[in-house]
């Protein structure tokens, strides 16, 4: 079976498509970069496979990001995916933290997705409240408030896997009727983690859709990969000011930065330091026009 792709397919006959994605490789680097609880590791898991089938559902060209913030034991969850299909994603959590379902994991807590297209440099959120007992309740929630579509969402996870199944009525005049769709729905909601884990995308598409006419379209491959750079870093810095650069440096000798989604360490001293604003001052921000 091909590991970290995503499968889209169709149904032919019924204004429906569904896509099915599975996580391999992509989510045992995204573990080896932090070390979770079960629990956390769980839900961070099936924010993974979501996050990933959520973006093929899009047309944009840059990064979409899901992110939860609660005032329980799990205080932030972040998950991103890019136009490439690079993933990667952390979790913030206190000790206290133990199995429950999304109100007791976050408590008070609310669902963003963001859109930041790359080419126009326009940025997309949307908001809602967290609401049900699982990830995928959840985001079948925001999609049918904040984009009218009604879908179903079926992940799975374990320390090797991170997988899901999506099946999404389509826009447009020619709806499914709601035999069609109980029937689609039906049909996916019968599909086991065991069969998410180890067969195929088209053994499973044939396993539950047999009867119906579907056509695949494609596959993608998924990979985790951070957006980090030492030029990244260093425009944070810039902006921090020099004043306070100067400031940090002179009490430690140096700042010191780990990024909190792979780990990568990144140092600057006071050569670094001016050099940093050096090409600012040589690059100054264009004034606006009054």
């Amino acid at each position: 079976m091909a590991k970290d792709t995503l499968t889209r397919f169709i149904f032919e006959n019924t204004p429906a498509r569904g896509m099915i994605v599975q996580l391999n490789d992509s989510w045992k680097q995204l573990q080896n970069q932090k070390t979770y609880p079960e629990v956390v590791n769980k839900v961070l898991g099936e924010f993974a496979a979501a996050n990933s089938l959520l973006a093929a559902t899009l047309k944009f060209d840059g990064l979409l990001t899901m992110q939860i913030r609660g005032s329980g034991p799990v205080s932030l969850m972040i998950m991103e995916c890019t136009s490439l299909q690079h993933i990667r994603g952390l979790a913030k959590y206190d000790e206290s933290v133990h199995q429950g379902n999304l109100r007791e994991l976050f408590g008070d807590g609310q669902l963003a997705i963001t859109i930041d297209n790359s080419n126009s440099r326009e940025r997309y959120q949307g908001i809602v409240e967290l609401e049900g007992e699982k990830i995928s309740h959840a985001l079948e929630n925001y999609l049918l408030r904040s984009e009218q579509l009604e879908t179903k969402l079926y992940l799975a996870v374990d320390i090797n896997n991170a997988c899901g199944l999506l099946v999404q009525k389509l826009p447009g005049d020619n709806n499914p009727t709601d035999d069609d769709w109980n029937r689609i729905t039906q049909l996916a909601a019968t599909i086991k983690d065991k069969e998410l884990f180890d067969l195929s995308a088209q053994e499973i598409i044939h396993r539950l859709f047999n009867e119906d006419d579907v056509r695949l379209l494609g596959e993608e491959q998924y990979q985790f990969k951070c957006s980090c750079t030492r030029e990244r870093v260093g425009n944070m810095l810039v902006s921090l000011g020099i004043d306070e650069i100067h400031s940090i440096i002179e009490e430690q000798e140096k700042i010191s930065i780990d990024c909190e989604f792979c780990n990568q360490h990144y140092e600057f001293d006071a050569v670094d330091a001016e050099e940093l604003f050096a090409v600012e001052i040589q690059h100054p921000i264009p004034k606006t026009k009054q």
